[in-house]
């Protein structure tokens, strides 16, 4: 830039001094040479899942702002986002606007603007102002990965690198280590960060030294600048161990083992096989395993003692869908579930995650694995093992069965109708059971028949009472066509007919009726009533979020469809449960806090608190064939299990409130965890009383 406006003062220079050779030409007026501007320099990123570029990221910068264009999909879906920000003399912005669609088509419409010393924004949530007395970083609901730019810019000309952020909290960078990525345009030297207080968890970035972001990183998905995909094992192989150190040095700080018996008092038990409380009792645990369950007195002189101070001893949560990651795992311990289901993963990444949970370097819950098939198109869903033949799709199960710790396969959306059969075939021939979406152009009861034992998503079985033939639900289709429900007869003989297939082949449902309240009932500027509960306790992002549509509503027409439509799945939950078909209780939400509300929703179709508990506990750990080892408090079992002050089985939302989690040899105090996720505490940290003798 030096070089062409140097250039140009150059020649002008020249021309004057040409001219005043001439005596009869009139003095010239003195020449102002103004600058030219920069070009616009234009940064482009490669969005990579699965070692598969699935989207891109565009950054144009003129003078003081950038326009940026985000879009990615996978599985059939992702945003699309437009998004201009202008910045400030001090690196700051002064405006900022996002226009687009979310993952799930919920329209953005996002500003805000720094003026005459005022902060207006405008987000899911409504308007805000403030007023501005020191320098403050505005944090978009809905931004693109690029704004860690402009975060990395400003914090790091910081003194400190904290700044203050509207709409509230503080933003901060911790500069962690220097990396060396290499590509097509040479080696670049990076510094990796992590970005404190917008979430619960630090975000993951690559920056050169003037805060030029080179990368977002994660242990699954990377953007990282074009050129540069090859590095994308190493990017996610860094983020891995950034996190995994992180929650390492949590799981030391926060994770109680006991060298001598530990005996939980003044508790009442909840007796899974009974669905009720026991009296007032005292629980026995060594080496991870209960040993004693009495309401009599108890000698606890050799042991560390906790005071259950008359409130339920729970057995441990289990969360029938989940796709674990490290950091959900710890969230998992705190809410109290012991044991997830993992309904498909990057099988490398979860096989190194239960390594260390068994190890004990991090916290998580057992974790019982599915094994993801998933067919090749445009729409698949980068996870498991994807493939192009039936021939590829047994040698897929053969392959899960050969490792010997997985319950089941899974079938999804892309998968070919066609090879389903022989997929159901050979698992069962290997010792698997078989669940899964149904895949496009087919329907549930083709799936019934060709020997699925278990239904994955309620929407899934709903579809194919109201799709046209040749409609794709490998798109968002899958979701949206749930506007037509509300004029279903679900007493009508389409209906009947799946159901009766489902009752007479014995084939369960994971209905994920909380995600599907997400979808269909939240509304932008309304807390979701999922989340209602805990919101206040969590960090300034996530009770935004709370305030967030999923789904794009565009006119009461469709507002009043999304809302039948939960009723509808609402009482086709309840036809299912009055038939007798085996309902089992999962989130893919994440699990943690969203089980609990999980749970919480079976109330509206006939369950009652014990009976959740129930069946959440003992009953699933049954299914899966581990009711042997968990699901209950009784001697000879591992020791999973939950205190809460309450009564769950009087009112259910007492298991919201959590004051310790045992997990086999190890406890949990969740008010120890949750600040370092910047998530208030719901309750006390439990008095140890050790044995005498031990401090």
């Amino acid at each position: 830039m030096l070089d062409r406006v140097g250039c140009t003062a150059l020649g002008a220079l020249f021309l004057l001094g040409a001219c005043t050779h001439e005596a009869d030409v009139p003095e010239a007026e003195p020449v102002t040479e103004v600058a030219e501007a920069p070009a616009p320099e234009t940064e482009t990123f490669a969005v990579r899942l699965f070692d598969k570029t699935i989207g891109e990221l565009t950054a144009t910068t003129e003078g003081d702002t950038v326009t940026v264009d985000y879009e990615y999909r996978n599985n059939g879906r992702g945003p699309t986002l437009a998004e201009t920000i202008v910045l400030g003399e001090d690196g700051l912005p002064v405006g900022w606007t996002v226009d687009g669609a979310t993952t799930f088509g919920n329209e953005i419409h996002e500003t805000f603007a720094l003026e005459d010393g005022t902060a207006s924004w405008t987000d899911t949530t409504g308007p805000g102002t403030a007023e501005k007395t020191e320098p403050t970083v505005y944090i978009p609901q809905n931004g693109t990965p690029y704004a860690l730019a402009v975060y990395a810019k400003a914090l790091l000309a910081d003194a400190d690198n904290k700044l203050p952020a509207w709409p509230a909290g503080e933003l901060s960078l911790d500069a962690l280590e220097s990396v060396t990525v290499d590509g097509e345009g040479g080696p670049v030297e990076a510094t990796a960060y992590a970005l404190v207080g917008d979430d619960v968890d630090p975000t993951y970035f690559l920056a050169e030294a003037d805060g030029s972001l080179f990368a977002f990183i994660s242990p699954r998905f990377v953007i990282v600048r074009e050129g540069y995909e090859a590095a994308d094992t190493q990017l996610k192989d860094l983020a891995a161990r950034l996190s995994t150190e992180r929650l390492e040095t949590i799981q030391a700080e926060t994770a109680h083992k006991f060298d001598a018996p530990l005996a939980i008092t003044h508790v009442r038990v909840f007796d899974a096989e009974a669905k009720a409380l026991t009296e007032p009792s005292t629980v026995m645990v060594e080496d991870g395993v209960i040993t004693a369950v009495s309401a009599e007195d108890v000698d606890t002189s050799g042991a560390y003692v906790i005071d259950g101070q008359g409130g339920t001893l729970v057995p441990g949560l289990i969360d029938m869908h989940g796709h674990v990651s490290q950091d959900a795992a710890l969230k998992n311990i705190a809410a109290g579930v012991t044991t997830i289901r993992d309904m498909g993963n990057d099988n490398a990444v979860l096989s190194e995650l239960i390594a260390k949970i068994d190890a004990g370097t991090l916290a998580g819950p057992r974790i019982v694995r599915s094994g993801f098939i998933e067919g090749k198109s445009p729409f698949s869903s980068n996870n498991g093992i994807l493939v192009n033949s039936e021939e590829e799709a047994v040698a897929a199960v053969d392959w899960y069965a050969d490792q010997g710790d997985f319950f089941q396969i899974k079938v999804y959306n892309s998968m070919n109708p066609a090879w389903v059969p022989a997929i159901v075939k050979r698992a069962k021939e290997r010792g698997l059971r078989v669940t899964g979406h149904v895949p496009a152009f087919t329907n549930a009861d083709h799936m019934i028949e060709a020997g699925y034992d278990e239904m994955t998503h309620i929407n899934q079985v709903m579809l194919g009472w109201v799709l046209a033939q040749g409609e794709d639900t490998r798109t968002l289709l899958r979701l949206t066509a749930l506007q037509r429900l509300p004029g279903l007869d679900l007493d009508g003989p389409a209906v009947q007919h799946t159901l009766d297939l489902m009752a007479e082949k014995g084939v369960a449902i994971d209905p994920t009726y909380a995600i599907h309240e997400a979808l269909l009932l939240s509304r932008n500027g309304e807390t979701q009533a999922g989340m209602a509960d805990y919101v206040d306790h969590m960090p300034v992002a996530v009770q935004r979020q709370a305030k967030a549509a999923w789904s794009a509503i565009g006119s009461p027409e469709e507002d009043a469809a999304y809302k039948g439509a939960f009723d509808q799945i609402t009482d086709t939950i309840r036809r299912m449960k009055d038939r007798g078909i085996f309902i089992v209780f999962g989130t893919d939400l994440g699990g943690a806090l969203t089980l609990h509300r999980e749970l919480e929703l079976y109330q509206n179709v006939g369950f009652t608190p014990a009976e959740i508990i129930a069946r959440a506990t003992l009953e699933e750990a049954d299914y899966m064939g581990l009711g042997e080892e968990i699901g209950s408090i009784e001697p000879g079992k591992k020791a999973d299990f939950l205190l809460v002050p309450g009564d769950p089985v009087e009112d259910l939302k007492a298991i919201k409130t959590i004051r310790l989690v045992s997990k086999g040899d190890t406890v949990y105090f969740p008010s120890e965890i949750y600040p370092r996720f910047g998530i208030r505490p719901f309750t006390d940290v439990p008095d140890v009383r050790a044995p005498a003798g031990i401090e």
